[in-house]
């Protein structure tokens, strides 16, 4: 994670304010990039943070992982979980974050086939000691429906197809 690579929001404020308006605008214009998404905060605990004293890696894609769920309980299609196992996820990591630290992440469904979906995801970092706000991590997931018992892949159910018609942004 080099400097080179950091993306920066905002000048380093860490009371808030207009700094932390940017990263709500920056979340806001990849949520409309997709079919439908989420936004979820959280703060960087210290039990998401290794001996480096920034975040593990698994923090981000429990976080991405917490915006899905928002995203199909928002949606209304609690049938999703349990049946969409990822088949595939990639995450280029931009930036550190700090324990104590608030974070944003939000998800997009990209793509919908006829049984699988592919996502994209952004984590942004809010100022925080010092620092400015920084897009920290962002990725690609996908997921197939495979209905309980079943061992291969089968259509999204039309209750799954019709919520996120429903809810589309594009």
């Amino acid at each position: 994670m080099d400097g080179e690579n950091f993306t920066m929001i905002g000048k380093s404020s860490d009371n808030g304010g207009v700094k932390a308006a940017a990263v709500a605008d920056a979340a806001g214009e990849f949520l409309a990039s997709g079919v439908a998404g989420s936004v979820l905060e959280r703060h960087i605990e210290w039990i998401d943070t290794d001996a480096a004293g920034h975040q593990h890696n698994s923090v981000v894609m429990r976080f991405v992982e917490a915006a899905e769920a928002r995203l199909f309980r928002e949606l209304g299609v609690v049938s999703y979980f349990g049946n969409a196992p990822r088949v595939r996820h990639e995450i280029d990591y931009r930036a550190k974050l700090y324990f104590g630290q608030r974070v944003t992440t939000a998800v997009v469904i990209e793509h919908v086939g006829s049984s699988s979906m592919s996502f994209a995801f952004k984590v942004w970092g809010h100022p925080h000691e010092g620092r400015d706000s920084v897009l920290a991590a962002e990725g690609r997931f996908v997921t197939v429906c495979v209905p309980e018992g079943a061992e291969k892949s089968s259509p999204w159910p039309e209750t799954v197809l019709a919520a996120l018609k429903q809810r589309s942004t594009i």
